[in-house]
């Protein structure tokens, strides 16, 4: 891959304002750079299933999917196997019957998938789509080259977003700690019991109206911290 590629990839990284935008600006590039692509998608296994992450311009909706459904096809086996699958006439093709027949319909004719290797996750492809016979085959190292760097800017946004979240979750976890324990105060001033008992009358009412303790405490201390009545000064 050339050096300008590689800088582009970078560039993409650092512009990217999320996870979506990176791949797709990854599938886009691997189209204007892999001779015979027409269309490019990347595959990845999250929550114990194959998804398309993001395809690029021009690529034929439902193409992935039907592979995914039927859990047979190119971009499958790669990601699932690790080993590259090349398809150079699709009208010949006698390995994914069910995929070969809708790919052939929506124009496709040749198909390279090449594996990703994705730290945390079991499997990945990034997915080459070709409108004429053979017209991948001579971009195959070109492909190859791009997918390792694209891996590469995948993995490293994989683990930002999972930082991210996990972010998030902390956040989330802290913010409903400090309404519950306020909510918690709350009942202690006003019928004068300890935390404990104020605790289990709280859990005791969630359960009763079925509403999550979070929600439940939340409604209280905004009830009690509302804005002040008109005729108050």
């Amino acid at each position: 891959m050339s050096s300008e590629t590689s800088d582009t990839l970078d560039q993409a990284m650092v512009r990217s304002s999320g996870l979506d935008t990176l791949l797709r600006d990854l599938t886009d590039r691997a189209v204007q750079e892999v001779p015979g692509a027409a269309a490019c998608s990347i595959t990845v296994r999250r929550g114990g299933r194959l998804l398309t992450l993001a395809g690029s311009d021009g690529l034929p909706s439902g193409l992935d999917q039907r592979q995914y459904e039927n859990g047979s096809g190119p971009c499958v086996d790669a990601a699932e196997t690790g080993v590259e699958q090349y398809a150079p006439d699709l009208s010949a093709e006698s390995r994914w019957p069910a995929y070969t027949r809708y790919a052939l319909e929506t124009g496709v004719r040749c198909v390279l998938a090449v594996p990703l290797a994705v730290e945390g996750e079991t499997g990945a492809a990034l997915n080459y789509y070709g409108e004429r016979p053979g017209v991948l085959g001579t971009g195959r190292d070109t492909a190859r080259a791009f997918a390792a760097r694209a891996g590469d800017a995948i993995d490293m946004a994989l683990r930002i977003e999972h930082r991210r979240q996990s972010a998030a979750d902390v956040r989330t976890a802290l913010l409903s700690r400090s309404v519950i324990d306020q909510a918690i105060g709350i009942l202690m001033a006003r019928e004068r019991i300890d935390a404990r008992d104020a605790l289990e009358r709280l859990r005791r009412a969630s359960q009763h109206r079925n509403v999550k303790l979070r929600d439940l405490c939340g409604q209280l201390v905004a009830k009690v911290s509302g804005p002040a009545s008109d005729g108050r000064k």
